[in-house]
């Protein structure tokens, strides 16, 4: 967990940048393995807070993972 998330009430309080999963081309198709690693070079620039806050705000914006995925790669 992040300290300064949890400080600010941020949850889930996780360093995306520092979390993942060692095999993640065996979970999704290559289209959609090719719209995270975007998402991961955009999050990878900022501090963990501002990371959590951008997906927060748009999980809440979108309904499906595909639906999420494209509103990350066209910002």
């Amino acid at each position: 967990l992040d300290r300064r998330m949890v400080e600010k009430r941020i949850w889930p309080a996780i360093d995306v940048n520092k979390s993942g999963t060692r095999r993640e081309e065996l979970l999704m198709d290559e289209e959609e393995l090719r719209r995270v690693w975007i998402l991961r070079r955009v999050l990878n620039d900022m501090n963990p807070v501002e990371a959590m806050e951008l997906l927060t705000n748009r999980m809440r914006r979108t309904e499906t993972n595909d639906e999420f995925l494209l509103s990350m790669n066209l910002s």
